[in-house]
């Protein structure tokens, strides 16, 4: 019997268990809620994180992202205005600032992603058509250092416009995608915080050519740098060898001078020995003949009259 009393509280508590879970839910501060009671939206969606409170079985919780998301579009090929064809690659991000319109006109992220592609394609070839490869490749009028010549350098030799003054490039470009796909994205409860063109590409029959360039504007600042630097040791050269003739110059100069000093007190010194006793110098310089033009091998034929021979003559009388 005690059993039994308890029974039908047991079904009560229960049921109010169920009927009170499904009347609560949690809404996160990462998320959004818009209640609809058989698939009509009912109030204004619910942004407030916390515990709220919905009529069980008869109306439905539609979570939806408060975040900005992102939107990343396929590589679509586009002519530009000097009918050069590219692959043009972007990106957005995007954000649900009206969660109820957003669920009137797709219900899901999967519905509006699909719906970005057209919207964000279509602004981005309106663009594009619009302007020259030039404009879409720079944003200034800054010219290029040597160490940034490359893909986009010869993308933009490819366009015959280097000459050419920038007047929106491909920050205004940006900018100018933005702007006309906003327009459209209201209607769908969302608002594009930013797109961005993540890559330009030629199309596989002008990316070769441009390749080609590529490589002879790299063969071309090579040549001029081996010419620049076969100017510069030509230069070095030159000085080197301007220093060494006048360093050789000075050196043999110098020489020529102590040389001429040498001399000169030799012939001082000479003059002086000669002046004390002529007889003697000349017997000393005799010698000195004698010993530079005679050796052991040498044989020479002297009259006895003759003036080489008198001190051996006076020799050989004592």
């Amino acid at each position: 019997m005690k059993i039994e009393r308890w029974i039908p509280i047991i079904v009560v508590v229960i049921v109010a268990l169920v009927v009170l879970s499904g009347a609560l839910y949690v809404v996160d501060q990462t998320q959004q809620v818009v209640i609809t009671q058989f698939g009509e939206p009912i109030g204004k969606p619910i942004t407030q994180p916390g515990l709220h409170f919905k009529t069980p079985f008869i109306q439905k919780v539609n979570y939806f992202d408060k975040r900005i998301q992102e939107w990343d579009g396929k590589p679509t090929q586009v002519p530009t205005k000097d009918k050069k064809y590219i692959w043009i690659d972007t990106t957005a991000r995007w954000k649900i600032v009206d969660a109820l319109k957003f669920l009137q006109t797709t219900g899901s992220t999967r519905v509006i992603l699909a719906r970005l592609d057209d919207i964000i394609d279509s602004a981005t070839r309106n663009q594009i058509t619009s302007h020259l490869l030039y404009e879409l490749v720079r944003s200034s009028n800054r010219e290029f250092i040597q160490s940034e010549l490359g893909a986009e350098m010869a993308m933009i030799r490819e366009t015959e416009e280097e000459e050419a003054e920038v007047k929106y490039g491909r920050e205004k470009i940006t900018q100018a995608i933005l702007k006309e796909a906003s327009q459209v994205a209201p209607q769908y409860g969302i608002r594009l915080v930013d797109v961005r063109i993540k890559r330009i590409n030629y199309v596989e029959d002008v990316r070769r050519k441009v390749y080609s360039r590529m490589i002879s504007e790299r063969k071309r600042i090579a040549e001029r740098y081996r010419s620049e630097g076969e100017g510069e040791r030509a230069k070095i050269e030159g000085m080197r060898e301007k220093k060494l003739q006048e360093i050789t110059s000075e050196a043999y100069k110098k020489a020529r001078e102590i040389e001429g000093k040498a001399d000169a007190e030799a012939t001082k010194i000479y003059a002086q020995a000669y002046n004390k006793d002529p007889e003697f110098y000349s017997f000393l310089k005799t010698l000195e003949t004698y010993q530079k033009t005679l050796d052991k091998e040498t044989w020479l034929i002297l009259g006895s009259d003759g003036e080489f021979y008198k001190y051996l003559e006076s020799l050989s009388g004592k």
